[in-house]
C-alpha cells in the first residue's frame, strides 16, 4: 500500500469534560497539540466502523486536551465517543527528517538480511524503554529486531520497499 490511503493513529477519546459535549484526548502527536491541525480525523470505535470529522476544535486544560466535533453538543452524545481511535491520512502529516520514518511507512516492507536472506515483512513496531523493535513476520515465524539504524538496521529504502538488517536468521 503506498502513503496515499494509509492512516495514522495518533490518539484516542478517553473521557467526558463538562456537560457541553466536550471530550478529553490523549494526542501521541509533537506537540501534542498539532493533533487539532490535522483533519479531517478519522473515529474509529471497531473494525470498520468509522466516521470522518472535520471542524474540530480543541485546547490544552490542564494535563490533557479536550476538543468539540462538530454536532456533538451534549454528554450523552460525547459519551458515545468515549474509547474511539483517531486516525488522520498519512499525507496530512509533514514530511519525516532524513534517517527518520513513520511506523506506518515502514509497514509492509520485505526485510533481508545483510547477506540477502530474507526474513519476511515488516508487521509492525512497537516502543520500549531502549529502542523501537520492528516486528518481523514470515508466515508462522515472528522475529522481533531492534530499529537501530547503523547497527541492526543497515539501510531502509521506502521506494524499493526494502529493509536490510544486519540479523542471524536463525534468531
Amino acid at each position: 500500500m503506498t502513503a496515499a490511503g494509509r492512516r495514522v493513529l495518533m490518539g484516542r477519546i478517553v473521557g467526558l469534560y463538562g456537560v457541553q459535549g466536550w471530550i478529553k484526548i490523549e494526542s501521541w502527536s509533537e506537540p501534542r497539540t498539532r493533533i487539532f491541525t490535522y483533519q479531517p480525523w478519522l473515529l474509529v470505535s471497531a473494525p470498520g466502523v468509522e466516521t470522518e470529522v472535520t471542524g474540530v476544535k480543541g485546547r490544552p486544560q490542564g494535563k490533557g486536551l479536550v476538543a468539540q466535533l462538530p454536532g456533538v453538543d451534549d454528554r450523552d452524545a460525547a459519551e458515545a465517543l468515549v474509547g474511539q481511535d483517531i486516525y488522520v491520512a498519512r499525507e496530512l502529516l509533514p514530511p519525516p527528517g532524513k534517517d527518520e520514518f513513520y511506523w506506518v511507512d515502514l509497514e509492509g516492507l520485505e526485510v533481508v538480511t545483510t547477506e540477502g536472506v530474507a526474513l519476511g515483512r515488516v508487521s509492525h513496531l512497537f516502543a520500549t524503554g531502549a529502542n523501537d523493535v520492528v516486528v518481523v513476520k514470515d508466515g508462522t515465524r515472528e522475529r522481533l529486531i531492534p530499529f537501530i539504524q547503523g547497527s541492526f538496521v543497515r539501510s531502509v529504502d521506502l521506494s524499493d520497499g526494502r529493509m536490510v538488517v544486519d540479523w542471524d536468521p536463525e534468531f
